[in-house]
């Protein structure tokens, strides 16, 4: 139980506050070094043969992509003018060799190779520069050196090329976090405001969402010394962790003004500052003494109940979020390892700001928490004074109960027709074009395809390696190519849809050489992709024995990614499944719960793909979103779409499906539990789906089309999960299954016991909380019994005065023709029970409290009469109970003492009227004096 975790909190609430306030200070100073550890890249298998291929291209052989790409142009001269070679060369002469490792321009070569590097008017040209240093840092570093070198007089110069982009992916994840965390502040605040109806409890989630971006930074910098982190985690983390605390932190506010309001109105404690009405200042001094000694313990049990119930419920989901994201550590791709550690460890910051910094905050504001409150807050007001049976969320609940078939049916076509787009998809890669389109770095690139001979054309990469390459032999030297490796570059040369083949690489060092072939296809091209397969499938033999041939470039490198994908994919998805399954099943106790929540996961998942492949591949949310579409989608993404989505729908399921167990386990009603349920969850999760909803559009906004992909395709889920599949889908499939809902069987009961993790609503043994109340009847009877509600018998003792039913006029006097209320004998309280220990306290379940025993008819006379079943309390059980302890939970058995019997002939019953008590303070029942 968690109510321990509440009451600690509220006896410690100054110390909690004062660590909390050290933590986030450190937190926030360690944070902001997670800047400068980023590093680029991460979307490759790094077992993959391209890989190898374009790692050995970096360390021995040149890398096919520089490090820092010059653009060179003119208006008036061409690259042949001696005024446009004299300004370009003594610039890039000037640049120090500790920075630069090596330059390559148009003035580097002779004859056809040159051609590359000028454009077709021949007024622009480029210069490829190779930065000093392995690690991205220190060519990050090596880069500034030389930035403010490169611009060559009377020219415009541009610079572009894997340094200076991997360093404007990163600025551009800053400047989009910043612009979207000013575009949400606002509306978010508004959007509380609106949902709770009180200033100062619309300000408690902002300080939490804040306290979750500080501590993500933390943890984000901690992982850094692990493994490599990329820039775009930064975006993802802060997106889930303002989302989810910002959830969070409605379901505990929420619930903890409930449990709080329902204590004040049992134990009779007006809101507001009733101390004021006093006239003397001591008298009033006094009187705000006495208001807050009454409140303390009744704020203590109502922070202890919301942590046994919407704490446990909150922690259940983000253990089972983590498990979703857990899935990703299951890939190679450092991009999707990262975001997978970094978010589950983002999620857990934003539990422990829900259920420690939330609570703390809560236990020092108290009823406080209602300040600044709004007109519809207020309990003369409307929706305070609404029937709870009769709100949006029951009716549409028990419509859907009556009419199951109907939205089941049209939910399943719209998600259907959701997913359609997705059978078309076409998986690409990352390049320049997810910057945005005002960019520096991909004008450069965009320039470089567009003017430039082979400027689009993205070469194959062959790495021939083995023991027999000639250590003494370089492709540009004078020295004969030897005859086995000239004749393997024909045959790649002779290739369909091959227009060249040419050695651009040697080393001794490793014994390998390089030969890039150029093709007439787009790099996803099915047919580059085909050319690709047949080159792995060639042999190379010298003397009979085998030479390694490794296949690299971007097609290569996308091929391999797919595989990777592919391969890891149902690991991830069994990890996933197993584990979702175990902790729904621990929290409901019951087996097809857990399927059909995996079941409703797949189907928002599946809506939310279909979703961006129409807006991404397609490109018809290019012009709203201001994107360049490509054609297809990027493969990485779409796994990390799942694994997010996946753990935010399960979010919601979860807080549903907790309450409707709740009402469940209260009444054994299916139909009314899922009414109930919805009607106390329908409008928190679609709030909490709302305010998600505005964090994630915000960044929707970025500049990176990854992230925009990553924000469309969960606000979709998001939208068609709180939408259609929990508020509709959900509680039709649980009409058509009815109790099988629950269905446990019994050698897994045994084991559930022993880790259940369902929410239990206590009563607080010296709470002050008032007495039990007694579990709510089932809509529908199934026996034809009548039941009151009553204490039981007890040895005889002075009736006590019985004040009957105000009727809503506010006449205190009974109703006619009302059936007299039976006055409930004296006892022990329901707060402090009968079979406790001397010297301490437990809390009754609400099931528990009520314990049902057959008992004869009364005043029906001696012709005999329907039984009644009773439900005695705990606290007042009759003797014949034995003392027994029944577990805390148990569903009430109307029958556990064997089947009714009828009454036996008491004789007539004696005529009772209503007569006034003695004192004068209300009315009681009487029996009347024989005339």
């Amino acid at each position: 139980m968690l109510s321990w975790l509440g009451r600690l909190i509220h006896r410690r609430r100054w110390t909690s506050l004062v660590l909390i306030l050290v933590m986030t200070c450190g937190a926030g100073a360690w944070g902001l070094g997670v800047f400068s550890k980023f590093k680029e890249g991460g979307f490759e298998d790094p077992d993959a043969s391209s890989t190898l291929v374009a790692k050995l291209g970096a360390t021995y052989f040149g890398s096919t992509n520089p490090d820092v790409l010059v653009l060179y142009s003119s208006d008036s001269m061409t690259v042949d003018d001696p005024r446009y070679q004299a300004s370009v060369i003594t610039t890039v002469a000037r640049l120090p060799r500790a920075n630069v490792q090596e330059i390559i321009s148009y003035w580097s070569f002779d004859g056809k190779a040159a051609e590359s590097f000028v454009s077709r008017d021949r007024r622009s040209t480029f210069v490829a520069v190779k930065l000093q240093g392995r690690e991205g840092a220190e060519k990050t570093e090596n880069y500034h050196a030389i930035k403010d070198r490169l611009d060559a007089p009377g020219l415009t110069t541009q610079t572009g090329g894997s340094v200076p982009i991997g360093e404007e992916f990163g600025q551009q994840v800053v400047n989009d976090i910043v612009r979207a965390e000013l575009i949400t502040a606002l509306p978010l605040f508004i959007l509380l405001v609106i949902l709770f109806g009180a200033l100062t409890a619309s300000f408690l989630p902002l300080i939490v969402a804040v306290f979750s971006m500080i501590g993500g930074l933390a943890v984000l910098h901690v992982v850094t010394y692990a493994t490599d982190v990329t820039s775009f985690a930064l975006e993802v983390v802060t997106m889930m962790g303002v989302g989810l605390s910002i959830d969070y932190s409605l379901f505990i506010i929420s619930r903890f003004r409930e449990e709080l309001a329902r204590g004040m109105a049992v134990r009779g404690v007006p809101p507001g500052k009733p101390w004021k009405k006093e006239t003397g200042k001591e008298a009033r001094k006094a009187a705000k003494k006495a208001y807050r000694d009454e409140l303390r313990p009744l704020r203590q049990a109502a922070l202890a109940a919301t942590m046994a119930t919407a704490g446990r419920t909150i922690i259940v989901s983000g253990v089972t979020v983590s498990a979703a994201l857990a899935g990703l550590l299951l890939f190679p791709q450092m991009f999707l390892r990262t975001i997978g550690l970094a978010g589950i460890a983002t999620v857990m910051v934003a539990v422990f700001g829900a259920t420690v910094l939330l609570p703390t905050l809560l236990a020092l504001l108290g009823p406080r928490v209602e300040f600044g409150r709004m007109p519809w807050r207020r309990p003369t007001s409307k929706r305070a004074m609404r029937d709870p049976d009769s709100g949006f969320w029951y009716r549409l609940g028990q419509s859907v109960m009556k009419h199951p078939v109907p939205y089941f049916a049209i939910v399943v076509v719209i998600l259907g027709v959701m997913f359609v787009p997705f059978l078309n998809v076409q998986f690409g890669s990352v390049d320049a074009r997810v910057l945005p389109k005002d960019s520096p770095t991909r004008a450069v690139v965009e320039t470089v395809k567009r003017d430039f001979p082979n400027g689009s054309a993205e070469p194959i990469d062959v790495v021939i390696s083995g023991d027999l390459i000639p250590r003494d032999w370089t492709p540009k030297g004078d020295d004969p190519i030897p005859p086995y490796l000239e004749e393997f570059r024909q045959r790649l040369e002779a290739l369909p849809g091959v227009s060249d083949a040419q050695f651009t690489g040697y080393s001794g060092t490793y014994g390998g050489v390089r030969i890039s072939v150029t093709h007439r296809y787009e790099p996803m091209d099915q047919r580059a992709q085909d050319l690709v397969t047949e080159i792995r499938n060639m042999h190379l033999t010298k003397d009979d024995y085998p030479m390694h041939i490794d296949v690299g470039g971007s097609t290569a490198a996308q091929m391999d990614l797919m595989d990777s994908l592919m391969e890891s994919l149902p690991k991830m998805a069994a990890v996933v499944g197993i584990a979702t399954f175990v902790l729904l099943f621990m929290f409901f106790g019951s087996i097809v719960l857990p399927l059909k929540a995996i079941a409703m996961n797949v189907l928002s998942i599946g809506a939310s793909f279909g979703a961006i492949v129409w807006g991404f591949q397609y490109g018809h949310l290019a012009g709203l979103l201001d994107f360049t579409p490509t054609g297809g989608v990027e493969a990485t993404s779409m796994i990390l779409i799942l694994a997010v989505v996946f753990g935010l729908s399960m979010d919601y399921e979860v807080f549903l499906l907790s309450r409707i167990r709740e009402e469940w386990d209260l009444t054994h009603d299916n139909r009314a539990a899922v009414a109930r349920g919805m009607q106390h969850t329908g409008s928190i999760i679609t709030s909490a789906a709302l305010l998600f909803l505005v964090v994630i559009g915000a960044f929707s906004t970025a500049g990176i089309t990854v992230v925009k992909l990553i924000g469309v395709g969960m606000f979709v889920a998001v939208v068609v999960d709180a939408v259609l599949v929990r508020s509709l889908l959900v509680p039709a499939t649980m009409r058509f299954m009815g109790s099988a809902n629950w269905w446990l069987p019994g050698f897994l009961a045994g084991l559930h016991a022993r880790m259940d993790l369902r929410e239990r609503s206590t009563v607080l043994a010296g709470a002050g909380a008032g007495p039990a109340v007694p579990p709510r009847l089932p809509d529908e009877q199934p026996y034809p019994y009548a039941i009151h509600w009553e204490k039981a018998d007890t040895p005889p003792a002075a009736e006590p005065a019985v004040t009957p039913r105000v009727p809503q006029g506010g006449s205190s006097a009974p109703e006619p023709g009302a059936t007299p209320p039976r006055a409930p004998a004296p006892g022990p309280s329901a707060s402090e029970p009968a079979h406790a220990p001397p010297g301490r306290t437990r809390g009754l379940d609400a099931n528990e409290a009520f314990r049902p025993t057959m008992q004869p008819a009364r005043g029906e006379g001696s012709n005999g009469g329907s039984p009644q079943v009773v439900f005695r309390t705990a606290a007042d059980r009759a003797p014949d109970d034995g003392g027994r302890d029944q577990p805390s939970g148990r569903p009430w058995n109307p029958w556990a003492d064997g089947p009714p019997q009828p009454a036996r002939p008491s004789g007539p019953a004696k005529r009772r009227v209503i007569v006034p008590n003695p004192d004068g303070t209300g009315w009681r029942w009487g029996e009347a004096e024989d005339d």
